[in-house]
């Protein structure tokens, strides 16, 4: 499976970006889907996943009612609305693929990582 990120940028604080991610490949329309981020001199982490039909969604604490993940039913299209952003969210956004149907936060779960996207948000 080969994952695409796209859309990724420069924004001010409180503006929006969003970022999508494409599977190509293996098939990958069975698999949760999601989103991790880092920033520099900081660990990988979890951001927010969907299950395989885009029904159940999870998120950070930290970007919960700000971020949304979605997906169309059994597509492998992911995509990641940022509003409200704050500069604190400023790192390089990797999409990836869940070894099962529904999201994990654990890195380990993932089986497939798309190369990142860089965002940037300024004070």
């Amino acid at each position: 499976v080969q994952l695409q990120a796209s859309g990724g940028g420069l924004v001010q604080a409180g503006g929006s970006l969003s970022l999508s991610c494409a599977a190509s490949g293996r098939t990958a329309t069975n698999n949760a889907m999601g989103w991790f981020r880092q920033a520099p001199g900081k660990e990988r982490e979890f951001v927010a996943g969907v299950s395989w039909s885009g029904s159940r969604t999870m998120y950070a604490d930290s970007v919960q009612g700000r971020f949304t993940i979605s997906r169309d039913y059994g597509k492998t299209v992911v995509r990641l609305q940022m509003n409200s952003l704050k500069p604190e969210d400023t790192a390089v956004y990797y999409c990836a693929v869940d070894r099962r149907a529904v999201p994990h936060q654990e890195a380990s779960q993932y089986v497939h990582w798309g190369r990142g996207t860089q965002v940037t948000v300024s004070s």
